[in-house]
């Protein structure tokens, strides 16, 4: 018994450590050649296709929760004239690489375990290694690198769309004023929390996309152990990314002076 308590205590050591082994060899795989360039177009497609439309209609309700929130709270330190750069900072560095990071994983990185899991019970992986073909390299590679692109470019997407929607909600329902909302972006607001969202977006999409991969390719059990592979996948890249956000936030804050109105 307590062997079999031991074991089960280690399991998600275990599994930590083979992830981040599974994580470096996809690291070498990128720099391998030749290229999978035609699987990358197309699975960066495929994962834009099926993010792009609920990464729209997500960003227009955090912009307007964001305005809502923020500009009632400072309506009664009477600094309304801070709203719109207090909306941008809280949509470009956090809202908008979260909300592009749980779609990403939600919906990519589903639909990656989820064909990588099928091709694994269909023995394609082992088929395929058999004929020489690195899995990694052929399949993995080119699926990391297009969620990475995607994120970035869904996360400028919920920033402008979270922006603009903060926008409407702060000159429509709280009476502000459209030019003191536009004038107020660089108050507080500054480039590198633009980059800092972008390197959070593009970190989260790597993260995202490297556990699909993983626990695809090790799915066991036939259709229903596809389907246990895609639920972890989403419940681990879930926590991881949190874990992330908060760590590169405490760093950025460190390194990065806030600025002062």
């Amino acid at each position: 018994m307590s062997n079999l308590t031991a074991s089960r205590v280690l399991a998600p050591v275990g599994t930590a450590g083979k992830l981040f082994a599974f994580g470096l060899d996809v690291g070498r795989g990128l720099f391998r050649r030749p290229f999978q360039l035609r699987e990358f177009l197309q699975q960066a497609w495929f994962i834009a296709s099926v993010t792009i439309i609920p990464t729209a209609l997500v960003a227009i309700p955090f912009g307007a929760v964001i305005a809502l929130q923020v500009g009632g709270l400072i309506k009664q330190f009477g600094a309304q004239s801070f709203t719109g750069s207090a909306a941008v900072l809280a949509v470009v560095r956090e809202a908008g690489p979260i909300a592009t990071s749980l779609l990403i994983a939600g919906a990519g990185g589903s639909a990656i375990a989820a064909d990588l899991g099928a091709r694994k019970i269909r023995e394609e992986l082992d088929a395929m290694m058999v004929l020489g073909i690195d899995p990694i390299q052929r399949l993995v590679v080119p699926r990391v690198l297009g969620c990475m692109l995607v994120a970035v470019f869904l996360n400028g997407l919920v920033s402008v769309v979270g922006v603009a929607g903060g926008y409407v909600f702060n000159v429509v329902l709280q009476d502000g004023t459209p030019g003191a909302y536009i004038a107020s972006f660089t108050a507080l607001a500054q480039l590198p929390d633009l980059w800092q969202g972008m390197v959070k977006a593009l970190i989260f999409g790597l993260i995202a996309a490297i556990v699909a991969c993983y626990k695809g390719m090790n799915a066991k059990g036939g259709p229903k152990g596809v389907g246990d592979a895609v639920n972890e996948s989403v419940v681990i890249t879930f926590m991881l990314l949190f874990v992330v956000n908060f760590v590169m936030s405490a760093i950025y804050f460190q390194l990065v002076p806030p600025k002062t109105g």
